[in-house]
């Protein structure tokens, strides 16, 4: 008798990179140790194999020549309203992953979403996502990773007369930090949908959200000069080991 095999679900990648960064000009193609930074991002979903398709989505001509130049299959030209200050991430992914299908002329499963910003993640940690999706069913996954402060601890929040209190509180109090609930930060590297639930109710959390917890020297988030410099150390200390 033969036996069925189940399909091998298909995921494709996005990357969404904006030109107008004020942070950091320039920060997706300015280099960063032997190439520019948005390449980092597509040599790592590269190396997983696990793409049918890396499709790059920017407002920015000068990004779209460098993500070709470094092997992103599609060049998506992201509209005006969907790449002003204000603009918010998630319609930019749909757009892209609706140009992708058109464009591959097929329905895909799976959407992972990589941060442009967040080089120091390894190709494991994007095929840990992915296998999560399917392993769990979820809806999506996130990456985090440990929080620096406690909400129940010594993380607090400025009352409008001035006073200060936790952020979250128990019904105890919490006495030492190694004693209160886990948190993590969420560090924006890798998103991942299941397509149809994206397509349907495009949001982070669901009820069956899963994240995936990253160590924090492959978490950070290039949004200022100083993350750049970090990012920087942590590269050269990687390649000379």
């Amino acid at each position: 008798m033969t036996q069925t095999q189940t399909p091998t679900p298909t995921f494709v990648c996005t990357i969404c990179a904006r030109g107008g960064s004020k942070g950091v000009p320039g920060k997706n193609i300015r280099m960063l140790m032997d190439k520019p930074l948005i390449a980092h991002s597509i040599a790592q979903a590269r190396a997983t194999g696990l793409f049918a398709a890396i499709a790059v989505s920017s407002d920015s001509d000068e990004i779209l020549d460098t993500a070709r130049e470094h092997g992103a299959d599609l060049l998506i030209k992201r509209p005006d309203e969907l790449a002003s200050d204000t603009a918010g991430k998630l319609p930019a992914i749909l757009h892209a992953l609706t140009e992708t299908e058109t464009r591959l002329g097929v329905v895909v499963d799976y959407l992972i979403d990589l941060d442009a910003t967040s080089p120091l993640r390894l190709p494991e940690d994007i095929q840990a996502c992915a296998d999560l999706l399917t392993e769990t069913g979820a809806s999506c996954v996130i990456t985090g990773t440990p929080a620096h402060r406690s909400p129940y601890f010594n993380l607090v929040e400025r009352a409008p007369d001035g006073t200060v209190h936790l952020s979250k509180q128990l019904s105890s109090p919490v006495l030492r930090r190694q004693d209160s609930p886990e948190c993590y930060d969420m560090n924006a590297s890798i998103y991942g949908w299941r397509r149809d639930v994206l397509r349907d109710d495009p949001k982070v959390f669901y009820p069956d959200t899963q994240l995936y917890v990253m160590p924090r020297n492959r978490s950070i988030d290039i949004d200022e000069e100083m993350d750049f410099a970090i990012v920087t150390m942590i590269m050269q200390q990687r390649q000379a080991k």
